[in-house]
């Protein structure tokens, strides 16, 4: 089975209104061929839905995981929330990357090995992009589940914003074991699952 048909096999088990609309978006946009990004973890072409499966994968277990050490967690970490916490947390990266182009020795452009990146369609930022476009899609998230799409970058954040931003990050972590989860589950996939290719 490809990752392309884990992923929307996993996404056609969630009874939730909109997730047909974002099954059907996500195969009419770059989301399985995109990259994850341009100079770090899958810079290469299908990088993105790699991500995210890995994502998801990491995510089951650590649950499995929590769930052993503390059982009365389980109410707090549905697994159809990790499914769509996990699979749909980088949607924000859909149609942003373009494949490198330079100029050769007779001034002609052409592609060449990479990607750069285009944020000027829909310039939300990151999570908060991915929520707003589930949103717009009409799936219904919890609240749960939006705060772990909008934090799940964590501390990546924290360089460039406010004691505001930091005090949401703390406060979603403090009420939403999901949100700790995603963070985890997307740092362990992006930096002990994955490569970058040079």
């Amino acid at each position: 089975m490809t990752i392309k048909e884990n992923i929307l096999d996993l996404l056609r088990t969630i009874n939730r209104q909109g997730m047909d609309k974002v099954i059907d978006w996500l195969k009419d946009s770059d989301f399985f061929v995109a990259p994850a990004s341009t100079n770090f973890h899958g810079n290469y072409e299908g990088g993105l839905a790699e991500h995210s499966f890995n994502v998801y994968q990491a995510a089951i277990q650590l649950r499995e995981a929590a769930l052993k050490l503390n059982p009365t967690l389980e109410p707090q970490l549905p697994t159809d929330s990790i499914i769509i916490a996990s699979l749909l947390h980088d949607v924000c990266k859909v149609d942003v990357y373009k494949i490198r182009q330079r100029k050769n020795e007779l001034g002609v452009w052409e592609e060449c090995n990479g990607y750069t990146v285009d944020y000027s369609k829909f310039p939300l930022g990151h999570g908060e992009k991915s929520v707003i476009l589930l949103l717009k899609l009409g799936l219904e998230l919890s609240d749960a589940e939006i705060a772990a799409i909008r934090w799940h970058m964590a501390s990546w954040y924290l360089p460039f914003q406010s004691r505001e931003i930091l005090g949401n990050i703390n406060a979603a972590k403090n009420k939403y074991s999901l949100c700790s989860l995603i963070q985890l589950a997307d740092g362990f996939a992006a930096s002990l699952m994955e490569e970058k290719k040079a």
